[in-house]
């Protein structure tokens, strides 16, 4: 029998960059807000044993989404960073899910990402000792600059991976990994740098390049292009 998985959604963040009115996830975007897309392969997927979508303490937008009621949502208040919301997530979960559980951490920014995507990442950790990650190959020619902003160097993309979401890892591993890391002061940009700096090797799964974040305005109008693209498939 297949095992069941949890999902946590950091969704506490601002839309700085964006230069929005609102919070990146809740923008319209194709019909729904983005956190809708985001969450919908996991809503649609029998695997999935529950999801935590951690929101900003002062968030008043989350009612308003069609995701409100569902019975297999709950939400959570995250923190200042990334690995609070997550921390706080693994605290929601407690009592429901095990030390041996798949949790899987998804951005409440990538609208693209695709079912495929999360059978191909359970299918090829599915026994992992460690869990691992989504990740696409750099296929850019990277340039480090120097303090003018000139090219220092070209970088060698060979071995080189963007990371992406989900990240999956047992909750166990997931929770001393980000604890470890809160209490040293290293401030971790995504769950598998908390795991590495554990001593592990967490695996990468090739996943599509569409399963963008959105980060900047044109983000969101490549975002559409990609989901319309697949609905007109």
């Amino acid at each position: 029998m297949e095992s069941r998985f949890w999902v946590i959604v950091p969704a506490a963040g601002s839309a700085r960059r964006m230069g929005a009115a609102v919070p990146k996830q809740y923008l319209s975007l194709a019909g729904r807000s983005v956190i809708e897309w985001s969450l919908a392969p996991f809503l649609a997927h029998q695997r999935t044993a529950g999801i935590v979508v951690v929101l900003a303490e002062q968030d008043a937008r989350w009612t308003q989404t069609g995701l409100a009621g569902n019975a297999k949502i709950t939400t959570a208040s995250g923190g200042a960073e990334r690995m609070d919301s997550v921390l706080a997530g693994l605290k929601a979960l407690q009592g429901r899910a095990t030390a041996e559980d798949w949790v899987l951490v998804h951005d409440a920014a990538r609208p693209c990402l695709t079912t495929t995507d999360v059978d191909k990442l359970l299918s090829e950790l599915s026994d992992d000792p460690v869990g691992g990650l989504l990740a696409a190959p750099v296929v850019d020619t990277l340039k480090r600059a120097d303090a003018s902003g000139r090219v220092a160097q070209t970088v060698t993309r060979e071995k080189l991976w963007r990371a992406l979401t989900p990240q999956m890892f047992r909750r166990d591993v997931l929770q001393r990994a980000l604890e470890a890391a809160l209490a040293s002061g290293v401030a971790v940009t995504d769950e598998a740098q908390a795991v590495e700096a554990l001593g592990l090797q967490p695996k990468l799964v090739a996943g599509c390049a569409d399963n963008i974040k959105i980060t900047l305005p044109e983000d969101l109008l490549r975002a559409e292009r990609i989901l319309k693209s697949r609905s007109a498939a």
